[in-house]
């Protein structure tokens, strides 16, 4: 088993790039101005996995909740 690499070291470095974001989903309009909110505009690319109940940016875990089921 190798050794994993940041994606930084992988993906294409593209002029004024605000960041990029490696999915396993198409994105929507909305998880796109999402995105663009969260991530800082140093041009570095992230990773995004959408599963069912949680999604996974950058190898932390998010979990998908719904609102009314907050205490």
């Amino acid at each position: 088993m190798g050794i994993m690499r940041d994606i930084n070291e992988i993906m294409p470095k593209i002029p004024d790039m605000r960041w990029g974001a490696l999915t396993n989903m198409p994105p929507t309009s909305g998880k796109i101005l999402e995105m663009n909110k969260m991530f800082p505009h140093d041009g570095r690319w992230h990773t995004v996995f959408e599963e069912a109940r949680q999604v996974f940016v950058d190898g932390i875990r998010i979990r998908k909740n719904d609102p009314d089921s907050w205490t």
